[in-house]
């Protein structure tokens, strides 16, 4: 009979990467709320540290409240804390392994499976868009052949969605379901805060980090309590867009997709 980890491996096969990043990330959690920095977690687990906050932003991104705070300093060592809701996340995922395990070897004999995708889901999801923002579903609003989808993502911030009418029934839309809004990073416009901007979403955030590369620099905005927005643009316009400024994120939203679990 296969040892519990040849069982694990096995899983992570068949479920091609979703397990194997639920692992990665749940480490990450363990590891900073051992030591209280994402730096130093970095450095334990072998990851650079913007893999690391990457993974973080990610995670509180995908859940409904934030998974770790984290403080100012970063790489020299901001201090970071595992919220409860982190804490409840670990355990839960860390008592789902073990179960996994134990089925799997019962099913060993050839039986067919698909246990435990659903709450694997929110820590295993991989998509080509920067952004991935777990909500909640607060209103429908049909127009014509498409409709209107309102999604909380945090206090006092929504996003709109606009989808087919028949996307919003195949997917099953309804309100009070969550769903994750995803966003490509050259889809979000960045503006000073008291700029005129179209119709669409508009989000008040501030810059929380930049990454300047030679044609284009990733801004990181904060729009919510753990929530944050990845915008790329161009260098040229780029330059009033340091740390701490307050900016004003445009999405049209039709440019907003929707995933359900």
């Amino acid at each position: 009979m296969s040892e519990a980890g040849d069982l694990s491996a096995s899983l992570i096969l068949r479920r091609g990467a979703l397990a194997r990043v639920g692992l990665e990330r749940v480490a990450l959690i363990e590891a900073v709320a051992e030591l209280g920095s994402i730096s130093a977690a970095a450095k334990r687990l072998e990851l650079s540290y913007k893999g690391a906050w990457d993974a973080v932003q990610a995670l509180n991104n995908l859940f409904d409240a934030p998974l770790i705070a984290a403080g100012a300093g970063g790489r020299s060592g901001g201090g970071a804390q595992v919220t409860p809701r982190g804490h409840a996340v670990v355990r839960a995922f860390r008592d789902m392994e073990r179960e996994v395990g134990a089925a799997l070897a019962r099913l060993e004999a050839g039986l067919a499976s698909e246990v435990g995708e659903d709450l694997f889901w929110s820590l295993g999801l991989r998509t080509s868009a920067r952004n991935a923002l777990r909500g909640t579903i607060v209103a429908l609003t049909p127009r014509g052949v498409t409709v209107e989808v309102r999604l909380a993502i945090g206090a006092d911030v929504e996003i709109a969605s606009v989808i087919t009418r028949r996307s919003a029934d195949e997917l099953g839309l309804a309100v009070g379901r969550p769903a994750v809004a995803l966003i490509k990073s050259s889809f979000v416009r960045l503006a000073p805060e008291a700029a005129n901007s179209p119709d669409g979403n508009l989000l008040t955030g501030k810059v929380l980090d930049r990454e300047d590369g030679e044609a284009a620099s990733e801004i990181v905005v904060a729009i919510a309590e753990g929530k944050t927005l990845v915008a790329t643009v161009p260098s040229a316009i780029a330059g009033g867009l340091a740390p701490g400024a307050a900016v004003l994120a445009m999405i049209a939203p039709s440019d907003v997709i929707l995933a359900v679990d």
